[in-house]
C-alpha cells in the first residue's frame, strides 16, 4: 500500500505527435494545490469542468476540460487530475512543465498503474493486462486482454486458491489432531477436492496458453529444398510480394520475416534459404542461418514439390529437423497435377496441399497452421497471459502432481499444497518480489 504522502507524478497520457485532444495526467498528494495553480480552483469531483489552463503569470496556456477524482475513487487510488486540452506537442509540453513547476515530478513508465496495483485497485494480472490491451495488434488479442483486465483470469486463479485453501485446511486439521481417527469419508472428500483442483487448473492453463499465443504469436519457419516455392508461399500467406521469386536455385540467401494474422492469431512467418549442398559461400551462410532459425521455431513448414512427392532429399531434411518441434508437410504446386495432388505423397506426417501460384488450398493451410500451433476456438474466450503466468501455472501443476504421489504422507502432501498456493499467488501478486514488479511496470508506456 502506498503511503498517503506519496509524491505527485505527472505525464502526458496520450500518444506522441499531433492530435485533436491531448491529456496530461497527475496523481498524488499535491493534486489539489496543482489544480488551484493551473485552473484557479478545484473542480467538482467526477464532473467535467471546462476552463482555462493558466501559467504562473495567470496567462492562458490552453483551454480544455478538467476531470478531478478524489482518493480513493480513482484509477490510482490517490487524488487524480486529468487535463484534456488540444493535442499539439508544444502545448502539451507547456502544460506538463507547468505541473512540474508546481511540484510534481515526471512519472516513470507504468507508474500510474503500479500505484493502482499497490493501492489494491488492480491485482498484478489485471495491471499487466492494461499494457497488453494497449499493445494488442489483433481484435482477438484486444478482447482477450479486456477479459483479463475485467478480472476473468484473476477470478479463475482466486477460484483455484479458494478450493486449495479449503483442501489445505482439511489436511492441516488431520495433522493437528492425529489422535482423531480419519474416516474414509474425509479421505474421499480430500481426493474429490484434489481432483477438482487439478481439473480446474488444467482448464485455466489451457485458456492461458491460448491467451499467450494471442499475445506472443507463434514462429513458423518455411523450410525445404531450393525451388519448391518457399518464397512464393510466404508471398501468398502475407498477401504481398515480400520475397524475390526465381527459377534459379539459391535465390533466397537470408531469412525473410513477416508477421501475418490468421483469424486473429499473429504468426511470425520466416522464409529461409533452400537446404542443399552448395559450393557458394554466401548461400552456405544462408543455409547455416536456416538451421539456426529452425531450432527456435514453434512450427516448421516443410515445403515439397507435389509433382515429385517425397524425394530422398526431402527425407534427409525431414530426418534432420529438430524432433521436438512440430512440423507440417506442405505439398506445393498442386496446380501442375490436374487434381492428382495426393498421388505421390506419403501421409506419415500432418500434410496439406496448396498452390502458391493460384492460392488453391490456402484456407485449408490456415486451418492446419492454427491447429499445429495449438490454437483452439473457445466459446468462453482466452485469458491474456504472459510467459511468467504460464510458468507459474505449470509449476502449480507440478506440485499438485507431486502431492498426488505423497497422499499417504500427510506432512509431504501439505507441503506440496503450500507450494502450489505460492505458485498461484505469484500470478495475482500476493507474493511478488520488488525487482519483478520493477521489470513488469518498466515495460509500460509513460502516462499509464
Amino acid at each position: 500500500m502506498l503511503s498517503p504522502n506519496a509524491d505527485t507524478i505527472a505525464a502526458v497520457a496520450t500518444a506522441q505527435g499531433r492530435g485533436g485532444v491531448g491529456v496530461v495526467r497527475i496523481s498524488g498528494r499535491n493534486v489539489r494545490a496543482l489544480a488551484n495553480g493551473i485552473l484557479g480552483s478545484l473542480p467538482k469531483p467526477r464532473h467535467a469542468t471546462y476552463g482555462n489552463f493558466l501559467d504562473d503569470r495567470g496567462d492562458v496556456l490552453d483551454q480544455g476540460i478538467a476531470l478531478y477524482f478524489s482518493a480513493p475513487h480513482s484509477y490510482t487510488g490517490e487524488d487524480v487530475l486529468e487535463l484534456q486540452g488540444h493535442g499539439g506537442p508544444a502545448v502539451l509540453q507547456l502544460l506538463l512543465q507547468r505541473c512540474l513547476d508546481l511540484g510534481a515530478r515526471l512519472a516513470q513508465p507504468g507508474e500510474f498503474t503500479r500505484r493502482a496495483f499497490l493501492n489494491n485497485k488492480l491485482d498484478l494480472a489485471q495491471a499487466e493486462s492494461v499494457a497488453d490491451l494497449i499493445d494488442a495488434n489483433t481484435a482477438e488479442a484486444a478482447k482477450s486482454a479486456m477479459r483479463s483486465l475485467r478480472g476473468d483470469f484473476s477470478a479463475a486463479i482466486h477460484g483455484l486458491l479458494t478450493d486449495l485453501i479449503h483442501l489445505r485446511m482439511m489436511v492441516e486439521a488431520m495433522l493437528d489432531f492425529p489422535e482423531e481417527e480419519v474416516d474414509m469419508m474425509d479421505l474421499g472428500r480430500r481426493d474429490v477436492l484434489l481432483s477438482r483442483i487439478q481439473l480446474k487448473l488444467q482448464i485455466t492453463l489451457d485458456s492461458a496458453k491460448q491467451g499467450s499465443l494471442l499475445r506472443e504469436g507463434a514462429h513458423v519457419v518455411i523450410a525445404g529444398q531450393p525451388n519448391v516455392g518457399k518464397s512464393s508461399l510466404l508471398n501468398l500467406l502475407s498477401g504481398e510480394e515480400l520475397a524475390l521469386v526465381s527459377d534459379t536455385p539459391g535465390t533466397t540467401r537470408d531469412v525473410i520475416r513477416q508477421v501475418i494474422q490468421v483469424r486473429g492469431v499473429p504468426l511470425h512467418i520466416m522464409d529461409t534459404a533452400g537446404l542443399r549442398q552448395s559450393q557458394d559461400e554466401v548461400e552456405n551462410m544462408g543455409i547455416a542461418r536456416t538451421h539456426q532459425t529452425l531450432s527456435r521455431a514453434d512450427l516448421i513448414l516443410l515445403l515439397l514439390d507435389a509433382s515429385q512427392g517425397m524425394t530422398a532429399g526431402d527425407e534427409a531434411i525431414l530426418a534432420a529437423l529438430p524432433a521436438e518441434i512440430p512440423r507440417l508437410l506442405v505439398y506445393n504446386k498442386t496446380d501442375l497435377l490436374a487434381g492428382k495432388a495426393t498421388a505421390n505423397a506419403e501421409m506419415h506426417e500432418p500434410t496439406v496441399f496448396v498452390s502458391a501460384k493460384t492460392g488453391e488450398g490456402l484456407e485449408d493451410l490456415h486451418s492446419r497452421l492454427l491447429d499445429a500451433v495449438g490454437w483452439r476456438d473457445q466459446e468462453s474466450g482466452a485469458f491474456m497471459a504472459r510467459e511468467r503466468h504460464l510458468r507459474a501455472l505449470q509449476l502449480a501443476q507440478v506440485h499438485l502432481s507431486q502431492a498426488q504421489t505423497v497422499l499417504a504422507t500427510a506432512e509431504l502432501f501439505a507441503e506440496e499444497l503450500r507450494l502450489t498456493q505460492n505458485a498461484l499467488n505469484e500470478i495475482t501478486g500476493e507474493f511478488t518480489p520488488d525487482d519483478l514488479l520493477g521489470e513488469i511496470f518498466s515495460r509500460f508506456c509513460i502516462g499509464k
